[in-house]
């Protein structure tokens, strides 16, 4: 499978399911998963985007430890992908926009859980490797995003 075929698949689920699962090892060193609103970028193939408050334990964690998973499955369960990759912590006004506009008005529980902080970062999870599972066909296929494989 090509990339451009993962990362078309990759946006038609995310735009179907709109959630996602994000793996990662907190700031006590263990594991920790998160239902995330992800987005994908026009122009920034590779990379999966979505927010957390500034101060928040999901922001320390990743400070510490970069690495992430996250798990992204269609509505019937004929497609699962699991993406292992490196997460970017971007405070930048201009992503921050375009994100915004991206998956704002999918953002309801993350504004009212975060009353208190309304100061957000954008996390930039850039892809290393994928798999992309269809269980009713029995198949599997790996998309590495690493230069050079």
């Amino acid at each position: 499978m090509q990339r451009y075929e993962f990362f078309n698949r990759l946006e038609a689920i995310i735009a179907e399911v709109g959630t996602a699962i994000l793996a990662n090892i907190d700031q006590d060193a263990g594991p920790r998963m998160r239902w995330m609103t992800p987005a994908t970028l026009k122009g920034r193939p590779g990379c999966i985007y979505c927010v957390g408050a500034k101060d928040s334990r999901k922001i320390m964690g990743l400070r510490l430890n970069p690495n992430v998973e996250w798990m992204i499955q269609s509505k019937n369960l004929d497609c699962i992908i699991n993406i292992k990759g490196t997460v970017n912590i971007l405070d930048n006004p201009s992503i921050r926009t375009e994100i915004i506009h991206a998956i704002g008005p999918k953002l309801g529980v993350f504004w009212k859980t975060n009353l208190e902080d309304t100061e957000f970062l954008v996390l930039e999870t850039v892809m290393d490797e994928a798999t992309l599972y269809e269980p009713m066909l029995c198949k599997s296929r790996k998309v590495s995003f690493r230069e050079g494989v």
